[in-house]
């Protein structure tokens, strides 16, 4: 697969499982993510598995978009990958959560690839108001990984599943 186009990781004390029900669930992560800030299950799509459709709603100050995204992978306590399009069917990324256990918790990885296509790119750029988008991406990881483990190891630990 070609390279990444912004990643990032945290170690978290909280099981592979508990990190999974929060990062496979689009509605749940709205609460960490920095510009997603509204998202539906669509097509019949109830939850998280492969094939199911979800249209998240992002936001840049005043620019609004709505994506559309098809879940890829979904293994509980291992992966969740989506991937993402703009409206007329045009690719724009893929999305990759991995969780590897460590220690009493787990190493939650990040990963974004970008697929847009070329010509698309300043397009992209009008619409989200981001020319810096790999930089973008990152600050953002950064952003909702910081508030996932906030939230995580502020609450009495689960059990284990």
């Amino acid at each position: 697969m070609a390279r990444p186009f912004a990643t990032g990781e945290v170690l978290l004390d909280a099981s592979p499982a508990e990190v999974y029900r929060l990062v496979s669930d689009p509605i749940t992560m709205v609460g960490f993510a920095e510009e997603f800030y509204k998202v539906r299950w669509i097509r019949g799509a109830t939850e998280a598995r492969v094939g199911a459709w979800f249209a998240g709603s992002n936001r840049n100050r005043w620019r609004r978009w709505v994506t559309h995204s098809l879940v890829t992978e979904a293994e509980p306590g291992r992966r969740f990958a989506y991937r993402v399009r703009a409206q007329f069917l045009v690719p724009i990324s893929r999305w990759e959560y991995d969780l590897v256990p460590e220690g009493t918790g787990c190493r939650l990885t990040v990963t974004n690839w970008l697929k847009a296509p070329r010509w698309f790119v300043p397009i992209a750029i009008l619409i989200t108001g981001q020319p810096d988008r790999a930089g973008t991406n990152t600050n953002n990881i950064a952003t909702t990984l910081g508030r996932l483990k906030a939230h995580l190891e502020s609450r009495p630990a689960t059990a284990t599943q």
